[in-house]
């Protein structure tokens, strides 16, 4: 029979919680025979709930205090703090209390600034989305020179001291993305694919790219891919940049990367141009109004309020209030048409 494992608990506190005498709980846990099986599950059990037990005591009252540093166009940084404020509930009795940075256009040099801030105010942890550059890798370095665990979200800075990814697998993403255009355009191989990209500094952007040019060489090699590159996803870059493409292009397919995409159609019903296939990434109330009128073919998601109880979890992980240490584990890639929204079919 073999031998649970020490635990803080007085044996008579532990057979309480079983319901089995106190020399049950002793031939447990030091492995005698003549105790059935059931009966030292039981017992198991009855340690397994004093330790939930104990946690959630040391947990109340807890206050974690993180800050959210993210450079994103408004409508996706708005998404993220929803699913923060829905994800909150759930991992009481500790409280998280989220300090958010948020920014639309910054320099990397001014993020790392306001890393740097946080790591001289001092914080329970930060929550980043962040160009992966040299400036910003090293300020994510001196955070945890400060005992302050930093958990990237959406796009990944592998070669930094983060503690945790969380998010999709990306390449993952952009390889789905080229399936499914390609599913679409049936035996239009030749088609050209415009592909709106907000900045290759961002990981998780450049990984989406590598994987769909990957997947359409395979099995597309003819297409034409053009790139609208560092955009920032904010649609006044967005619609300039595509102005000049859409007067000589012809796109007969959008996998958008980088987001933007109220403006990318209006620029190209503008030129007369209708893609038979649009890709987008996540659910913001752009792309759920999009797919409701039928202008976005596809959404790939992922669900930002799971990603949001991860990053608490591994906050706490990283504080030893939870067990374990904090692990990157990628969210499987899901796809959204007009039929499967999480939150009902759209009209």
């Amino acid at each position: 029979m073999t031998t649970v494992a020490r635990q803080p608990f007085p044996i008579r506190e532990i057979a309480i919680q079983a319901g089995v005498s106190d020399a049950t709980v002793d031939r447990v846990l030091h492995g005698r025979e003549g105790v059935r099986t059931s009966t030292t599950a039981r017992v198991r059990r009855a340690i397994a709930e004093l330790q939930r037990q104990q946690a959630e005591f040391e947990l109340g009252g807890r206050t974690f205090v993180v800050d959210l540093v993210m450079h994103t166009p408004k409508r996706f940084s708005s998404a993220v703090r929803t699913a923060f404020d829905a994800a909150a509930p759930a991992m009481r009795p500790a409280v998280f209390k989220m300090r958010p940075h948020v920014f639309e256009r910054i320099a990397p040099a001014r993020i790392a600034q306001t890393l740097d801030t946080i790591a001289h105010r001092g914080s329970q942890a930060v929550v980043l989305k962040a160009p992966d550059v040299p400036v910003v890798v090293e300020a994510v370095e001196r955070l945890a020179e400060r005992g302050i665990p930093v958990i990237t979200i959406v796009t990944d800075l592998p070669t930094s001291r983060r503690v945790a990814y969380v998010g999709i697998d990306n390449r993952a993403a952009g390889a789905t993305a080229a399936y499914l255009i390609a599913q679409w355009l049936g035996d239009r191989r030749d088609a050209t694919v415009l592909v709106p990209i907000s900045s290759l500094r961002f990981r998780g952007e450049e990984e989406r790219e590598i994987g769909f040019r990957s997947i359409a060489r395979s099995i597309a090699p003819d297409w034409r891919i053009i790139d609208l590159a560092e955009t920032e996803g904010l649609e006044g870059a967005v619609a300039a940049q595509l102005d000049a493409v859409a007067r000589r292009e012809p796109i007969d397919a959008v996998y958008s990367i980088g987001g933007g995409n109220q403006a990318v159609l209006r620029v190209l019903a503008h030129h007369g141009r209708e893609p038979a296939v649009f890709v987008a990434h996540d659910l913001d109330a752009d792309n759920v109004q999009l797919l409701a009128s039928g202008h976005i073919s596809a959404v790939l998601h992922h669900d930002l309020r799971a990603d949001a109880r991860r990053a608490c979890q591994l906050v706490m992980q990283a504080h030893g209030a939870l067990p374990g240490r904090p692990a990157t584990e990628p969210a499987a890639v899901q796809v959204i048409t007009p039929y499967n929204v999480p939150l009902g079919p759209l009209p």
